[in-house]
């Protein structure tokens, strides 16, 4: 069964926009476990132009005092292997850290690892797992990113989607051949004892493709869902956003 995470950035930005405490992102975390989300993913950046250091720590106790009545739900933070990141999620020990490299100047994430920084990437893998905490990295559809997370000893691989979204929206001979390279990547991953998930640019239009990916195990949504809520509120959007990812 493949889990969605909702990525919960966009409440922040909106909140960011205007100073204070609205929208508030505690309650649209709330909002998403009560409409089933099996998962809430952050992405603190060093600017803390969304997600803020207090964010990730409110949340995490607001996860805490839910497993006692919901058991299940996962945690997971996103970012750069900087020392106030990496000392902000062994604070908090989510269950899962995305590691994502992260480009001077960008406004969302660009690209995967390249294959050569595992020698880099390792040392902050091996401590987050010492802390129990299991490690996604963010990588390209690509053999040599695949074998580059395992070199750095990796529990799971996080697959850039954006090139597949925008292979889909351009025509359905550029979404298969954009595809069958993340099936090809997702296959190599199993080989290697990699967990699978995804995320970046995935909606309601191409989930009902990509969910087909052979060993997915996550996906990361939030642009998409969030925006989809501005319409028909954030309960409802996770509700198909769940539907989407379970093909019903």
């Amino acid at each position: 069964m493949i889990r969605l995470s909702v990525n919960v950035n966009k409440i922040a930005t909106l909140r960011n926009s205007r100073g204070g405490s609205v929208p508030s992102v505690a309650d649209a975390v709330d909002v998403c476990l009560d409409a089933g989300a099996p998962g809430i993913t952050v992405h603190p950046r060093a600017d803390e132009r969304h997600i803020r250091r207090s964010d990730v720590l409110e949340i995490a106790a607001q996860l805490a005092a839910r497993a006692a009545r919901r058991h299940g739900i996962e945690f997971n933070i996103e970012g750069d292997p900087r020392p106030a990141f990496l000392e902000l999620v062994l604070a908090v020990r989510p269950d899962q850290c995305t590691l994502v490299p992260v480009a001077p100047g960008e406004v969302t994430s660009q690209a995967g690892w390249a294959p050569n920084a595992s020698a880099a990437i390792r040392p902050a893998v091996t401590t987050l797992q010492s802390a129990g905490v299991r490690v996604s990295l963010f990588v390209d559809p690509t053999v040599e990113a695949v074998r580059g997370a395992a070199a750095a000893g990796a529990d799971r691989i996080e697959l850039y989607t954006e090139p597949f979204a925008k292979a889909f929206a351009r025509d359905a001979g550029s979404a298969r051949a954009s595809f069958e390279r993340y099936v090809s990547a997702a296959g190599l991953a199993h080989d290697l004892g990699l967990g699978v998930n995804a995320g970046h640019d995935l909606d309601l239009e191409n989930l009902p493709l990509f969910r087909t990916l052979p060993h997915l195990a996550e996906v990361s949504i939030g642009h998409a869902l969030v925006s989809r809520a501005l319409w028909v509120g954030l309960d409802r959007a996770v509700r198909e956003y769940l539907a989407a990812v379970a093909g019903v």
